[in-house]
């Protein structure tokens, strides 16, 4: 099945929270289910967020029971407050719940219920558009991976992370698919483990050759040469090309940048925030100390230990060779190659 879906006024998931141990579906009844599951991370990455929130979004209006235009419009904007304030970071959420209200806002309905339809249609085609672009962008990225290449990835970004097959992930995916001899190594991305966790589960699943690395092992393995590419994904990528990803991907950015390793990330152009001018004024999300001292409910230390735990860090585009899209591998100067890929362009 899909990561995500709708099923009848109710919004269908993937408990990522349960894997790899057991695959589980979780049925979301309403859009402060769908926000919850946002917030704790039963649903991750940044399109798979984005299109849970666009099918929120139209629960809010499937399940209000407002009889004309104004009072929809009212629950949608409390819904939309609500959905969008789950997790700062991913721009792809915002995206999506702008985009089904400008649906519902732009006064060509004549009833509540042709508004209902309205975001519905639109949340569907939010998430089927997010396959195709994903095959896109893999196809994309895939012609830069050699046969017998190695790859090292950080957190998750396959088919778990998005509706269906995946961005970064998903370029691993279709150079397997095209029969390229490939191996990735997998940081395992602490605290919450999703590259030792659903990364590898998602690669057992396709039969692909990898292995699991500790955080801190990433660059002993380009120091030794064995580390040809690196790609990753993005939560939110600013104008000037800074990008905001899960925590520890500037170090490995860093340090691909003193081996002379590619370094890319895989994004769709959802996730490119022109009115961002650098990652500077990217917001990032701190999460609980407990995910820190205590993953999974397995305690490491004692509970009044301190720590902190940024969920996100920002790379600058000094790092990056390229920024892969569905509409081509934009690169330096990013904020003139981002507006054209953007706007439709292929580069």
């Amino acid at each position: 099945m899909r990561t995500v879906e709708w099923q009848n006024g109710v919004v269908k998931m993937i408990d990522q929270k349960a894997l790899p141990w057991k695959f589980e579906v979780v049925d979301l009844p309403d859009y402060k289910a769908v926000t919850a599951a946002i917030a704790d991370m039963t649903v991750r990455g940044a399109p798979a967020i984005g299109a849970s929130a666009a099918f929120g979004l139209a629960q809010a209006a499937h399940h209000s029971a407002a009889e004309d235009i104004p009072a929809l419009l009212r629950d949608l904007e409390e819904a939309a407050v609500t959905l969008k304030a789950s997790r700062p970071t991913a721009v792809n959420l915002a995206w999506a719940v702008d985009r089904l209200m400008q649906v519902a806002t732009n006064g060509s309905y004549g009833s509540a219920d042709a508004i209902r339809e309205a975001l519905l249609n639109e949340a569907q085609r939010i998430a089927d558009d997010d396959v195709e672009i994903n095959k896109r962008m893999a196809a994309n990225g895939a012609a830069l991976i050699k046969d017998g290449d190695t790859i090292l990835h950080h957190c998750n970004t396959g088919a778990l992370a998005t509706v269906d097959y995946g961005t970064a992930l998903g370029v691993i995916r279709a150079a397997f698919e095209q029969g390229k001899r490939i191996h990735v190594l997998l940081d395992e991305t602490r605290p919450r483990l999703q590259g030792a966790r659903l990364s590898a589960w998602e690669l057992e699943q396709l039969g692909a050759s990898y292995d699991i690395l500790p955080d801190t092992a990433a660059g002993f393995y380009m120091q030794r040469g064995e580390i040809k590419i690196v790609l990753v994904g993005a939560d939110r990528v600013a104008a000037n090309g800074d990008f905001a990803n899960k925590i520890g991907t500037y170090q490995i950015a860093v340090l691909a940048k003193e081996n002379g390793i590619p370094f890319y990330t895989v994004a769709p152009t959802s996730t490119i925030d022109l009115n961002l001018a650098s990652g500077d004024l990217i917001p990032i999300e701190e999460r609980s100390k407990d995910e820190v001292l205590s993953p999974y409910g397995n305690a490491l230390v004692p509970a009044h230990f301190h720590a902190r735990n940024p969920a996100f860090d920002v790379t600058p585009n000094r790092y990056l060779s390229g920024i892969i899209t569905e509409n081509g591998i934009a690169r330096p100067p990013f904020t003139e190659s981002l507006k054209r890929v953007v706007a439709g362009e292929q580069v």
